[in-house]
């Protein structure tokens, strides 16, 4: 019997390099999620030393100077934080897209996968049958050859 040949080779070597790089993109996605939360608890952290710098003011003489400058800078951070949550959710946003699509590919994959296995069965099936029937005719003729009388 000849060798095994499934047809849909290339679609399956294409399918897992759109796997492959759907997976990938995902990475960078989540690598994205993770800076941007950084980001965000570093707004967050910077904002909370100007809270502690500003509560210190309060106790001792007051500088108008100091306290609208603080006040700049703590408006100036809450609004990188605010900056740094959209981009945390816009970062989460695509990151569920790449997802979807990691899913989906893979689906994909799994589909031709599948249809290999089953080409494959149906080969190795039909190539045992063949030498099955090499066997049962093998088997016949010596069988015949045993009958014939010798004369």
């Amino acid at each position: 019997m000849k060798r095994f040949r499934f047809p849909l080779r290339p679609v399956a070597v294409m399918r897992a390099d759109r796997e492959l790089r759907a997976r990938e993109a995902l990475a960078a996605a989540i690598e994205g999620v993770r800076l941007a939360q950084e980001k965000v608890l570093a707004a967050r952290g910077r904002i909370s030393g100007l809270e502690a710098v500003m509560r210190a003011g309060r106790s001792g003489t007051f500088r108008a100077a100091e306290a609208v400058a603080a006040g700049l800078a703590y408006r100036r951070e809450c609004g990188a934080e605010l900056e740094a949550q959209k981009q945390l959710a816009g970062a989460h946003a695509a990151m569920e897209k790449r997802r979807g699509a990691c899913i989906e590919a893979n689906r994909d994959l799994k589909v031709i996968s599948k249809l290999e296995e089953k080409a494959r069965t149906r080969h190795r099936d039909e190539s045992q049958r063949a030498e099955q029937v090499e066997i049962d005719e093998i088997a016949l003729r010596r069988s015949a050859q045993r009958r014939l009388p010798l004369s």
